[in-house]
């Protein structure tokens, strides 16, 4: 039988225009050289930077598949430090989160951009939370619009249960292969920095991300290559976090829009939407941790509609 997301996909796809080029730069900013890329600019329209999560990966993990968006905006992603092609930092081992964070709005200097929207998926999304909170704490009008797509939630509460979560969709779903590759792995390792095996363990969990099995099997996992980020999602993970004070009542209006099928939960989103205060939650149905795969035709809209809205304070 026919996977009916894969389906809706390939659908979704033909019916787009050709996909629009992607400059490459190099930007310098907090000392650091970061590979930055943008689509061409669209009209009057605000920029779209696009944070991408996985901490352990690049840019890639959101182009092509945020391209749709560049119809309507141009799109500007980077490669988060020591990540991809931007600079390895100094002190690697001390890297945090709070650090990718602190860099965004160095960037958007660095662009010489006065005001944009801001998009994050997954841990992008924490980074985008983090960045909009310390950006708009300076200067109110640098960001416009904030979108989290599937983003991590605003306390570490949902990283214990994920590794079940994980094993329970596999079981669920028949793929006893893809099981026994994820319950073969030490998920406590992940306290420790080490890209081997935060690598091996995101290629293992890849699959349980999708609604749609059929689907996850016409997907190469991507590959994580990032030492920088191996010590970011470790601490993470050892330490846990809580950014509530930080975030409670942003005052940024947000999309939080989420793959109701995510084993990242959608209590996660509603409670992200809850503490950000001018926050709306979409939940998007059969589709799990990336709806712009799994669920395109309603992503976009939703996301496209919502950038599109007119301020009115």
């Amino acid at each position: 039988m026919a996977s009916p997301a894969l389906s809706r996909y390939l659908a979704f796809r033909r019916s787009l225009p050709p996909r629009p080029p992607l400059e490459a730069l190099t930007v310098r900013a907090r000392g650091l050289d970061f590979a930055v890329y943008r689509t061409p600019a669209v009209g009057d329209t605000l920029p779209l930077l696009c944070i991408n999560g996985g901490l352990i990966f690049d840019h890639s993990l959101l182009w092509p598949a945020l391209a749709p968006l560049a119809a309507h905006r141009q799109l500007i992603l980077y490669d988060q430090r020591g990540r991809g092609g931007s600079q390895v930092p100094p002190g690697m081992g001390a890297s945090r989160i709070e650090f990718d964070a602190g860099d965004v709005s160095a960037l958007r200097e660095a662009l010489d951009v006065a005001q944009w929207d801001v998009l994050g998926h997954s841990w992008g999304g924490g980074i985008a939370m983090l960045a909009t909170a310390m950006d708009v704490a300076h200067n109110p009008q640098a960001v416009r619009r904030l979108v989290l797509a599937n983003a991590v939630g605003v306390t570490s509460r949902w990283l214990p249960p994920l590794h079940a979560a994980g094993l329970a969709r596999l079981r669920a779903e028949g793929h006893p292969e893809d099981h026994q590759r994820l319950a073969s792995m030490d998920e406590q390792s992940l306290q420790q920095p080490g890209i081997a095996h935060h690598a091996a363990y995101a290629r293992a969990y890849f699959p349980a991300w999708f609604w749609d099995q059929q689907f996850a099997r016409n997907v190469n996992p991507p590959l994580g290559s990032s030492e920088t980020g191996s010590h970011v999602v470790a601490r993470l993970r050892r330490e846990g976090y809580d950014w509530t004070d930080r975030l409670r009542d942003l005052p940024v209006p947000t999309l939080v829009v989420h793959g109701a099928a995510d084993p990242l939960p959608l209590s996660e989103a509603e409670h992200t939407a809850q503490t950000l205060g001018r926050a709306r939650l979409v939940a998007i149905p059969e589709a799990g941790h990336n709806p712009f795969w799994e669920a395109p035709d309603e992503f976009f809209a939703t996301v496209n509609a919502f950038l599109a809205e007119r301020d009115t304070d």
